[in-house]
C-alpha cells in the first residue's frame, strides 16, 4: 500500500505527504469501533484522515475532531476530508497533550505510535508516527481520561503483546476493558494485533477473534470481507 493515493468506494486517501500510509491497522479500527451511541468523536493521531473518514461514512451525523502532530500529515488529512462527502470533519494540528477542546467526547479512537524500544526509522516523520516518544501510552491514556465523557468509550488498536501493559495502565486511569478483538493474519498464526474498547465501567470483557486472510494469501476471510465491503473497491 505504498502508492501515492488509495481509493475507497466513497472517498480517496492521498498519502504522499504522510509518514504512515493506509494500512490494515487503520482499516480495522475504522470498521470495528462502535459508533452506534456516539454523537461526537475524537480521532487521536489521524494521519491521512482514514479512520475519521471511515467512521463518518458509517455514521454521517457524527461530529468529528481529528488531531495530528505532524503539520504535513494534518494538511493532507484536511485536503482528503475537504474532497470527501464529509467536509465537516475538523482537523487540528496539535499534540494531544496540549489539546483543549470545548467539549468532551462520547467516542475516542486511536491508532497510536506503539514501538517502545525498537530501532528508530531514519525518517524523522515516520519515527514520530511509529514510536511512542511523542505520545507514550501513559500520555495517551491521560488524554483519554481528560477528554472522554463519563459514559463514553475509547477504542484503540495495538500490537497484541502490548495488551497486558496497556490494560494495566488504563485501569490505573479508571478505564476498564470492555471488548477484546484478537486479530490474526491467518487462522494458523497467533494474533499480531488487538483492538480494544475501554469505558469507565468495570465488567467482564467480551472476547472474539478476527482472521484477515484465508490460508491462501490475498484471499480475505468471509468475516473480514463482510466488514470491509462498504469500503474496499474490490469487495461487493
Amino acid at each position: 500500500m505504498s502508492q501515492s493515493f488509495f481509493r475507497f468506494k466513497q472517498f480517496t486517501i492521498h498519502q504522499d505527504a504522510c509518514a504512515m500510509k493506509v494500512g490494515t491497522d487503520g482499516v480495522l479500527l475504522g470498521v470495528l469501533s462502535d459508533v452506534a451511541s456516539a454523537n461526537n468523536l475524537l480521532d487521536i493521531g489521524t494521519g491521512t484522515g482514514l479512520v475519521s473518514l471511515m467512521l463518518a461514512q458509517r455514521k454521517p451525523s457524527l461530529q468529528i475532531d481529528a488531531i495530528e502532530i505532524d503539520a504535513d500529515a494534518a494538511q493532507q488529512a484536511q485536503d482528503n476530508i475537504a474532497k470527501s462527502p464529509w467536509p465537516h470533519i475538523q482537523v487540528h494540528c496539535t499534540p494531544l497533550q496540549t489539546y483543549q477542546p470545548t467539549t468532551r467526547y462520547q467516542l475516542i479512537v486511536s491508532n497510536p505510535p506503539y514501538f517502545v524500544n525498537s530501532l528508530k526509522n531514519p525518517n524523522a516523520e515516520r519515527a514520530i508516527a511509529r514510536h511512542t516518544d511523542s505520545l507514550s501510552f501513559q500520555e495517551l491514556l491521560e488524554g483519554v481520561d481528560r477528554l472522554l465523557q463519563p459514559t463514553g468509550q475509547f477504542w484503540v488498536i495495538l500490537p497484541h503483546n502490548e495488551q497486558k501493559n496497556f490494560c494495566q495502565l488504563a485501569q490505573e486511569k479508571g478505564l476498564f476493558v470492555q471488548q477484546l478483538i484478537h486479530i490474526h493474519s491467518r487462522a494458523s498464526k497467533p494474533p499480531k494485533r488487538i483492538v480494544m474498547a475501554f469505558a469507565r465501567t468495570q465488567t467482564t470483557a467480551q472476547e472474539e477473534h478476527l482472521i484477515i486472510e484465508e490460508e491462501q494469501r490475498h484471499h480475505y476471510s468471509a468475516a473480514f470481507a463482510q466488514l470491509t465491503a462498504p469500503f474496499y473497491l474490490d469487495r461487493d
